[in-house]
């Protein structure tokens, strides 16, 4: 189903944005209105203004992060230990600092007392809790095990976060010496080799074609370097743009996978957080055709996601997921013949979660290879572009000095 973003005002007048997966923007009006919101805005998410994305991403959200980890495994602790629902909210509601989360759970109690049910609580916190959140709250509820089901739940959100941290952390460093580096030889070329170029002109000395090449890139950086630095800029921008265009996406993605070098990392990530996602939700009670629903928005990839909802109508058949997730030729053979024992063996949901950690473990050993071979090779690439400009523009002082003596 599409994503929409949406603006309503809450009954004590507080403007509320989120987001929410519908069929239309009407079905989104109605299920604001059905939770006691005035709807103001509903649009499609690729519709919406670069400008309000990032201030979405600046915002600050009451539950994300460790944040929400840290709020289920308290409420599981505290059902666990035999607290009734409203008082284990009630106890949550005086440790949050933030307003805002102290203002969310309490709404949450709120509701909890007036007969609601914590996942239909949850849901109507305009987008703070994801559908896979409010999923395993609900089948935790309907199983009758609510505090085991939170307890999985928050495992499966550190594990999450544990994924999501080793890939940016494997990027952070390279990232960071691509643009030092850059910057320095931006001002070795804008101001320091002019100078040479100067002395140069002065003493009207003869340069060999390489010096002359290397002085004038100099010259050209000293007058344009404003452009330099606003083109990667507008580039970063565009692309920004660009990638919300679904047809863009989808070719990226798809180039992504076919990528020797980034192909099958991308493969195992993404892997790793289905099978995660699908092994806790089954393991808790929801239904497999659900569960492949949520499992497909938690990808990243819109091509694996389309991969799985494919998948979700074949297995709908009758055809068994293993084989219906195996059509399309992206996922690795190692988790579909994982998924294939589980099936046979009845097992399905513990397959998963293995499946989960054979590629999690892959992955973090895939990144650990990757940094360990990146950092060099960008080293030795950006030292041997200095030592170029530096030996093209000192090269003809030693010249000239031989020449003299």
């Amino acid at each position: 189903m599409p994503l929409y973003y949406y603006k309503a005002l809450n009954p004590r007048g507080e403007l509320l944005d989120g987001q929410m997966e519908a069929v239309s923007g009407a079905e989104v009006v109605a299920r604001l209105q059905e939770q006691g919101h005035l709807p103001v805005e509903a649009k499609l998410a690729s519709e919406a203004s670069s400008a309000s994305t990032w201030k979405g991403l600046f915002k600050p959200r009451p539950f994300a992060g460790a944040r929400l980890v840290q709020f289920t495994q308290q409420l599981a602790t505290l059902l666990a230990a035999g607290q009734p629902l409203d008082r284990a909210l009630g106890i949550l509601l005086e440790l949050p600092e933030d307003e805002a989360a102290r203002r969310t759970i309490g709404d949450i109690r709120d509701a909890v007392r007036g007969g609601t049910s914590l996942s239909t609580a949850l849901e109507r916190q305009h987008g703070t809790f994801s559908r896979l959140y409010v999923n395993m709250v609900r089948a935790g509820e309907a199983g009758g095990s609510l505090h085991e089901t939170l307890a999985r739940l928050a495992d499966y959100l550190e594990r999450s976060r544990a994924l999501q941290g080793r890939v940016i952390n494997a990027l952070i460093y390279p990232a960071i010496l691509l643009c030092m580096v850059g910057l320095s030889l931006l001002f070795l070329l804008g101001y320091v080799v002019p100078q040479f170029a100067a002395m140069y002109e002065s003493l009207d000395a003869q340069l060999p074609i390489f010096s002359r090449i290397v002085l004038g890139i100099g010259l050209f950086v000293r007058d344009w370097w404003i452009v330099l630095l606003v083109l990667p800029a507008l580039a970063l921008w565009w692309f920004d743009r660009k990638r919300r265009d679904p047809a863009f996406r989808e070719a990226l993605d798809a180039w992504l996978l076919r990528n020797r070098m980034a192909g099958p990392l991308v493969a195992k990530i993404e892997t790793a957080r289905l099978a995660r996602t699908l092994g806790t939700l089954v393991r808790n009670g929801v239904p497999l055709m659900s569960a492949l629903g949520i499992g497909r928005n938690v990808l990243g990839n819109r091509v694996l996601a389309a991969d799985v909802e494919a998948a979700a109508e074949e297995v709908k058949n009758g055809v068994p997921l293993s084989m219906a997730l195996g059509r399309g030729k992206r996922f690795p053979r190692l988790a579909l013949q994982m998924i294939q024992v589980g099936e046979e063996s009845g097992a399905l949901d513990a397959m998963l979660v293995k499946t989960a950690e054979t590629f999690e473990q892959e992955t973090a050993l895939a990144l650990d290879r990757m940094l360990a071979a990146l950092v060099p090779v960008v080293t030795v690439a950006l030292a041997a572009m200095v030592g170029t400009v530096i030996i093209a523009v000192l090269a003809p002082i030693y010249d000239l000095t031989s020449a003299i003596g």
